[in-house]
């Protein structure tokens, strides 16, 4: 467990701040071959080698147990990520994820899974309090066939939506991360979908991509906002499109991603 700064490199500490001030990554690569993935080139690893799947980091139950021991002490509760630099639920054996949940909940700490597993995740439903713990999923799009050329390993858009909505029935804080946005149409239809039974989306857009340069992102910016705001729906822009809103719109960098107020996220 650490601070992102610590684990991600300097280009990647503001993204990586507006997600979560503590992160978890239990494993070393991922095995859902997303196409627009980072992390290969952030921790100077071959893609080809990082697709192949993700296996355990050495005695990381041993170290987390470690460092929550000493949050615990310090009186740190906070919600800690699953994961920036993995998938907590990816294609293959994924205990690890369930341990690491239990060793945070023992340690009084809250957590939030990232993933593009969908109803894998489903397994640590039990695990999950509402109010110290969230549920996300990223999602790129609704249609199946663009998903399984970005994002080949990963659950396919409706296997993830069911994910969201048993989390969100069973009263878990869910919200979506749109980011990558690949395509602008696809973004603003996943919140037309999802806003009933999402609590937030985290909107982003995509870089180092030919898209990048050819996405008018302020008019993306501007029609997200009001769909935002029209469905009622908890949004926070990410620092690459904040030039892009209205001046001293409300844009809290973090908001409590739970359903209790036991805990308030910094």
């Amino acid at each position: 467990m650490t601070r992102p700064g610590k684990l991600l490199r300097a280009k990647l500490e503001i993204s990586a701040g507006e997600y979560a001030p503590l992160a978890a990554n239990p494993y070393r690569g991922c095995g859902h071959a997303c196409a627009y993935c980072y992390v290969p080139g952030v921790l100077k690893v071959k893609r080809t080698e990082f697709d192949k799947g993700a296996t355990p980091r050495p005695d990381f139950i041993k170290h987390l147990t470690r460092d929550a021991k000493k949050y615990q002490q310090a009186g740190i509760a906070e919600q800690v990520m699953l994961s920036f630099t993995t998938d907590p639920y990816h294609p293959g054996e994924t205990s690890l994820t369930r341990e690491t949940l239990q060793v945070l909940r023992d340690h009084g700490l809250g957590f939030c899974t990232l993933t593009k597993g969908g109803t894998r995740a489903l397994r640590d439903l039990d695990l999950f309090r509402p109010d110290r713990a969230a549920f996300a999923s990223t999602l790129t799009s609704l249609d199946d066939a663009f998903s399984q050329k970005w994002e080949r390993g990963a659950a396919l858009p409706g296997d993830r939506l069911q994910a969201l909505r048993r989390f969100h029935h069973a009263g878990i804080f869910t919200w979506v991360s749109l980011e990558p946005t690949l395509d602008t149409e696809s973004s603003l239809e996943i919140v037309r979908r999802v806003h009933e039974y999402v609590d937030l989306v985290k909107i982003g857009r995509v870089n180092y991509l030919p898209m990048a340069k050819t996405t008018d992102w302020k008019s993306y910016t501007e029609q997200m906002v009001e769909l935002c705001s029209e469905l009622g729906l908890q949004h926070y822009v990410t620092h690459d499109l904040q030039p892009y809103l209205p001046s001293g719109y409300h844009n809290p960098l973090r908001v409590p991603q739970h359903h209790g107020s036991a805990v308030q996220v910094a």
